[in-house]
């Protein structure tokens, strides 16, 4: 994709975290209509809080690091006012209730198969982030003198994801050398790589250093892409 040419958000929801193309669930794909203004990260980690009777203080005991969450605002609008709105969209009868539809049946309907919510992928430039959606808030704010809705927005909270192998490598300080060998294949970025070898695309800056890559974004199809362990990436 060129330089400053504008890519909507995407949303694609699997059945299992494992993250198959095969896997996709149907209707699972969902570009979002504008992209958010802005998104927040939350690092949460959880101590014991049990202290002994008649005591002041004490040092606190670590329990826990918190999945990552993520929280962002998703705008529908069919009015027109808002730039990229289609006529098509504007002149629909139902105005934005099949969009809104189109995002739950990608990131909160239960799949009919596996009886639960899909695990999903937010990719939007650089950012790739694994995840279930825990909570969402839909706030209907503009209307057709007949009732339909015309603009909309959900307030959207996903909670991050990372597979038991790679969680256990990251947790232990003892863990094998993580690095990793890969070959470029269509379709490859290199956050998109980053995802599925660290499972986090934050660690692309520092494998494009590591490779000596001038160009990172215009990766060549049989290129050779060394991944080092985490605590070196």
């Amino acid at each position: 994709m060129a330089s400053g040419q504008l890519q909507l958000m995407k949303i694609i929801g699997y059945k299992k975290p494992t993250y198959k193309d095969s896997e996709k669930i149907s209707d699972g794909e969902f570009f979002v209509q504008i992209n958010p203004e802005n998104y927040a990260q939350t690092f949460e980690i959880e101590y014991d809080e049990d202290q002994a009777p008649g005591t002041s203080n004490k040092l606190p005991k670590y329990n826990k690091t918190k999945p990552q969450v993520l929280e962002f605002e998703f705008v529908f609008d069919s009015t027109g006012a808002v730039p990229g709105t289609s006529d098509e969209q504007r002149t629909s009868p139902f105005g934005i209730l099949e969009s809104i539809d189109k995002f739950k049946k990608a990131a909160f309907s239960m799949d009919g198969e596996t009886h639960q919510p899909p695990f999903l992928i937010l990719s939007w430039g650089t950012l790739l982030f694994k995840c279930v959606l825990t909570g969402m808030t839909l706030t209907y704010k503009l209307f057709r003198p007949d009732g339909t809705p015309v603009r909309a927005s959900i307030k959207a909270k996903f909670q991050g994801l990372v597979e038991d192998a790679l969680r256990v490598a990251q947790e232990n300080k003892q863990s094998p050398d993580l690095t990793h060998i890969r070959v470029v294949q269509a379709g490859d970025t290199l956050p998109l790589m980053c995802e599925k070898i660290y499972g986090d695309s934050k660690y692309y800056l520092e494998v494009a250093r590591s490779n000596k890559l001038i160009n990172f974004r215009n990766l060549q199809i049989g290129d050779r892409i060394e991944f080092p362990p985490l605590e070196k990436a």
